[in-house]
């Protein structure tokens, strides 16, 4: 879904653990060395067009090396108030609420 805001991560390779997957997957699209801390939420949303996605979430506090846009169109550090300004993927519009919100990720 091309020009779509979303959350860097990616899929899950055979025999991964999901925070083993989130630290590969940050390497590779923002070149940082990331401590994935604990699970914030998982979410699973089926498109109206057919396909469906498995997302979770992961705290991470801290990361050392420089961001590097690696693949993206576009990367932002934003307040999580303004999220809602942003063409989010579908799958990500109700954990972006929360967030805007204050529900989730606020500290």
């Amino acid at each position: 879904m091309p020009l779509k805001w979303e959350f860097p991560g990616g899929k899950i390779e055979p025999g991964e653990e999901e925070p083993a997957a989130l630290r590969r997957e940050l390497e590779e699209e923002l070149g940082i060395s990331a401590t994935i801390g604990e699970k914030v939420t998982s979410i699973q949303h089926h498109y109206k067009k057919g396909g469906a996605v498995e997302l979770h979430f992961y705290r991470v506090k801290e990361y050392e090396g420089e961001l590097e846009n690696r693949i993206f169109e576009q990367i932002r550090w934003v307040d999580r108030r303004d999220l809602p300004r942003f063409d989010f993927l579908e799958a990500d519009q109700g954990l972006i609420r929360q967030i805007a919100g204050g529900k989730l990720l606020a500290s």
